[in-house]
């Protein structure tokens, strides 16, 4: 933090009193004759039809006539102003230091410019095809008439609606492409309100497709319009026509030429190896790593085929997406000395270093439990096999220790953990399943291993191998299907502590069990920007595990309990759900709101989820007014004496609900202050764990609730969270009547500090 010396803290002070003493005055060294600008009063809209105006025609008005008045400080009290009307500038000192500081000088009526900013309001009006609106503006001012606000008044009036439209004279191949694509716009048809942002739009659209079909080096502004409102009072009589300015070049249809494709090493240098290709020539700099093929699947060029911007953008997408270029150009050039007018296409495709290294920490703490940091190290090699195959391995630990309250700081648990990933960019699957041909396609495999250790109570082995697909069949649509994943999870050694509870509890000793979980997913996932405002994100997930073991040991007569390797394996459903919503509310201020459920059910060859595979909830993506397993399952709460009791607060049923407000502070730095509620159940009955069973009539008050404020700050691809929870509802008895139940303050808050946003 910084610190100011005692002389400046008592000149500030002293200033401010001085400040109020003085009435505040701000209008001393203000010119006579000028006023001081107080901020925008506000936008009236006179005319009878101000509520039919068009979606955004307020927001462009406001943008034009919003201009910031003089800044205040310490909340209300305008001390740059005051600084500068009062104190005069000094050569030197600690007080020429405090003038500079503060000091502001004032922003006056005639800077802004009203008059100017009305002829700007008529400006938009007509763009949006109100000829007759007319706008104004009037200074409002209180007991001193040197300061004011300016309030505008907009009549909008009628809306001009476009009465014909007269497309282009059908006299060459350019022409009668621009009104075939024209006829096929919604918005060039009588009635329309005119609109020259609509207009734009149009021959935008226009110009996309027209270099799709070869015209590629036309422009937007070469489609020109001619607009009458004398034929028909009130009315629009469009044409359309080509400006006088159009080159040759751009009245030209292209068909591609040459292409070729060259590849450079990371490090620069080697020598040229040029093959013969069916979609071109490729010259690869040697010694490089590449399977020459994939520059085929990957560019969608072809000799003889109509120039199209759509095969660069393919073509871009394609390359790019394998991850292992750092740099890819694609350059089109006209071959003027050719017969029949071509474009020949450069591809320059560099190598990225193989090696990528990422590392990941996040750290917990809440001021009655426990301290928990961890961290993830990773290493990928992107280009294995020269195909874009990623082979990836990462590193996990975290732990935790119990602080304060009398307790020790004995290095408490811990869990480590190793995972091994191949990773092909294409899809290794039949062609019947649906995808989209010009995005990511996955396949994946993968190996890991999880040791959890639990002092207390246990420590338990893991052991992952799975075979999955990611692919989108959308555009903004994502599916990841793991067609097999096998888990066998091993209780290595358990205290006599952690035996004395289970031998109690048959529900917790069941999920603790040693077993095999044969699973099968599918995860759909839903991701959309609508006009850079609203964000509409839902993910459904469907897990099932040991079906299609336990159906083909039914099918061969076997019954009772089911052992796959002489151990027994699980058998579930599960499926979770979340939407996520969020609202831009301008100035870079954002609402998001998040939902989730999730609900699990064992049957057939077992009768309890696996511990792995259980609901918890709380934590820095959950409910960060409580620590992660400290709330649940419903109002049951672990007892007082047991040490680590958290490892039986899972559910099988899960809710949460989620609010944060996100605004800018300086840079990169931004705030947020947040809501959360949610808890997990057991859907069946547990009588050592009472209250933890669902039921309706108790589920809003068994939600666990909290607020907090945070700090994010978002450097390109990597955020920085901090949050701190503060306790508002705690679902299990604290001894305390009414909804607000927390012991006390201090114990109620918590702190995590995590990479990424929470939703």
């Amino acid at each position: 933090m910084r610190r100011y010396p005692t002389n400046t803290v008592l000149m500030l002070m002293a200033a401010l009193v001085a400040m109020v003493s003085a009435g505040c005055s701000t209008t001393r060294r203000v010119e006579k004759g000028e006023i001081l600008y107080n901020g925008l009063k506000g936008v009236v809209y006179e005319n009878p039809m101000a509520e039919e105006l068009p979606e955004g025609l307020r927001d462009d008005i406001n943008d034009a006539v919003d201009v910031p008045g003089n800044k205040k400080t310490l909340m209300v009290l305008p001390l740059g102003l005051w600084v500068y009307n009062n104190m005069g500038s000094h050569d030197k000192g600690l007080k020429k230091w405090f003038y500079n500081k503060f000091a502001q000088e004032p922003v006056v009526v005639s800077e802004i410019r009203p008059e100017i900013r009305t002829k700007m309001i008529d400006e938009i009006l007509d763009n949006n095809g109100y000829f007759r609106g007319t706008s104004s503006y009037q200074l409002v001012s209180g007991k001193n008439k040197r300061k004011a606000k300016i309030e505008y008044t907009v009549n909008a009036g009628k809306p001009y609606l476009l009465d014909s439209i007269q497309l282009l004279p059908d006299t060459c191949c350019l022409s009668h492409a621009i009104d075939s694509l024209a006829r096929r716009e919604a918005y060039l048809r009588p009635g329309q309100r005119y609109s020259t942002d609509s207009l734009q739009a149009v021959r935008t659209r226009i110009t996309n497709s027209l270099r799709n079909r070869g015209y590629y080096f036309f422009r937007p502004e070469f489609i020109e319009y001619l607009a009458d409102s004398t034929m028909n009072p009130g009315n629009i009589a469009l044409r359309m026509t080509l400006a006088s300015n159009v080159p040759p070049i751009a009245r030209q249809l292209y068909r591609t030429g040459n292409v070729t494709m060259y590849v450079f090493r990371n490090a620069g240098g080697g020598h040229a190896d040029t093959v013969e290709m069916s979609r071109g020539t490729l010259i690869q700099m040697m010694p490089s790593r590449l399977r020459r093929q994939l520059m085929d699947e990957c560019v969608t060029f072809k000799r003889g085929k109509m120039f199209s911007v759509r095969d660069m953008d393919r073509t871009q997408s394609y390359l790019a997406r394998l991850g292992i270029f750092n740099s890819i150009t694609i350059s089109a050039l006209p071959d003027t000395l050719a017969v029949d007018p071509t474009i020949d296409v450069a591809i320059s495709c560099t190598f990225d270093m193989p090696l990528e290294t990422s590392i990941e920490a996040n750290v917990s703490s809440k001021s009655n439990s426990y301290l928990g940091p961890g961290v993830t190290l990773g290493l990928t090699n992107r280009n294995v096999f020269g195909g874009g195959e990623q082979l990836s391995v990462n590193l996990t630990g975290s732990y935790e220790w119990q602080t304060g309250h009398g307790s020790s700081s004995v290095f408490n648990s811990y869990e480590v953990g190793i995972t091994g990933a191949l990773s092909f960019p294409r899809f290794i699957a039949p062609k019947f399943i649906p995808r989209r041909k010009y995005a990511s396609n996955w396949t994946r495999v993968s190996l890991s291993a999880d040791l959890l250790n639990r002092p207390h109570y246990f420590k338990m082995a893991q052991f992952n191998a799975a075979f999955s697909y990611d692919w989108m069949s959308s555009r903004f649509v994502n599916n990841n299907l793991t067609l097999f994943k096998l888990t066998y999870t091993n209780l290595l050694h358990t205290t006599s502590e952690f035996d004395s509870i289970t031998a109690a509890n048959p529900a917790i000793a069941l999920s603790f069990r040693s077993q095999f979980i044969p699973q099968m997913s599918y995860t759909y996932s839903y991701d959309r920007t609508f006009r850079k405002k609203n964000t509409v994100r839902y993910t459904i997930s469907l897990t099932e595990a040991g079906n299609v073991f336990w159906s083909i040991y039914e099918l061969c007569g076997q019954k009772g309990e089911k052992r796959l390797f002489k151990t027994p394996f699980s058998q579930f459903i599960k499926g979770t759900a979340q939407v996520v919503y969020g609202r831009q509310l301008g100035g870079r201020q954002s609402l998001w709101t998040r939902a989730a459920v999730g609900a699990a059910h064992a049957y057939g060859n077992a009768t309890e989820v696996p511990y792995t595979e259980q609901f918890y909830c709380g934590g820095a993506n959950s409910v960060r007014a409580f620590t992660v397993r400290s709330i649940g399952p419903g109002s049951y709460r672990a007892p007082s004496n047991v040490v680590n009791g958290y490892f039986d607060q899972t559910g099988t049923f899960k809710f949460e609900f989620n609010v944060e407000y996100r605004f800018p502070i300086f840079g990169p730095l931004y705030g947020a202050t947040f809501f959360d509620s949610g808890n997990v159940w057991l859907l069946k009955n547990d009588p050592q764990r009472p209250g933890g069973e669902l039921k309706g009539s108790k589920f809003f008050k068994e939600l666990a609730t909290g607020t907090g404020v945070g700090l994010r700050l978002d450097i390109s691809m990597l955020v920085i969270r901090a949050d701190l929870g503060i306790g508002i509802h705690a679902p299990y008895n604290t001894g305390k009547h009414g909804y607000y139940n927390m012991e006390n303050f201090r114990k109620s808050m918590a702190f995590h500090l995590a990479i990424g946003y929470p939703f």
